[in-house]
């Protein structure tokens, strides 16, 4: 069994800054449009860095969920609000500043020490959240520069 899991996502251009996100590997062939607001888009979806803090909180949440669960712990609703701030750095290009996430877990009262055991140490095993925190590597290519249309996705050739 290999410890290297491929996730992969095509994106198409669909018009002007309008991105359909397709995620092959889940059934049912689930579908995600992107947008860029006001004034360069016409926000008819979720920008790049909207979707980043849905994945850093949807990781959370899981990773929280997933220990409560094996705590025992019976969890009667599970909250998370996430804040993705943008700011422009000091070239004066927009950067993500920083991602606040609150979870609102409710479980009952007789099972409190069992939420602060696992609020002490489920964010360790947050895969999302502890890579974006420690920076994660991307590198860029291009599959055609030239009239032809582009067929192979990265990692198959």
């Amino acid at each position: 069994m290999s410890d290297i899991h491929l996730h992969q996502v095509d994106l198409r251009l669909v018009s002007k800054y309008r991105v359909m996100a397709e995620f092959p590997e889940v059934s049912g062939k689930p579908s995600l449009l992107f947008d860029e607001g006001s004034p360069i888009g016409d926000g008819q979806g979720p920008n790049a860095a909207m979707v980043l803090g849905a994945a850093i909180g949807d990781c959370l949440s899981a990773t929280l969920m997933n220990c409560l669960i094996r705590a025992h712990v019976d969890v009667e609703a599970l909250t998370a609000t996430v804040v993705t701030r943008v700011a422009r750095n000091q070239a004066g290009r927009f950067r993500i500043s920083g991602i606040e996430v609150e979870l609102c877990p409710t479980v009952p009262p007789g099972e409190r020490a069992g939420l602060e055991r696992c609020q002490a140490i489920f964010q360790d095993y947050c895969t999302v959240t502890e890579s974006v925190r420690q920076g994660i590597p991307v590198t860029v290519s291009f599959a055609h520069l030239g009239p032809k249309s582009c067929t192979a996705h990265p990692g198959q050739q």
